[in-house]
């Protein structure tokens, strides 16, 4: 696509798109990394990697043995 823009073009836009970055309201690192681990460590009891997947439930499962005749 921007190959059939002009160079005036394509600077507009990249202008548009920082226009609209600038209106994102910046929140402090140390603000959401607070936040994101409290998150993760609310989901953590629901997260199969770390509680595992029951038997039943696991498509991964082998349905039954190799018969090789």
């Amino acid at each position: 696509m921007a190959r059939d823009l002009s160079d005036k073009e394509v600077l507009k836009m990249e202008l548009e798109q920082l226009q609209k970055e600038m209106k994102n309201e910046r929140i402090p690192v140390s603000t959401t990394v607070k936040e994101l681990v409290a998150w993760i460590e609310s989901q953590a009891a629901e997260d199969p990697l770390l509680k595992g997947i029951p038997e039943k439930k696991n498509p991964f499962k082998d349905k039954g043995g190799c018969i090789i005749t």
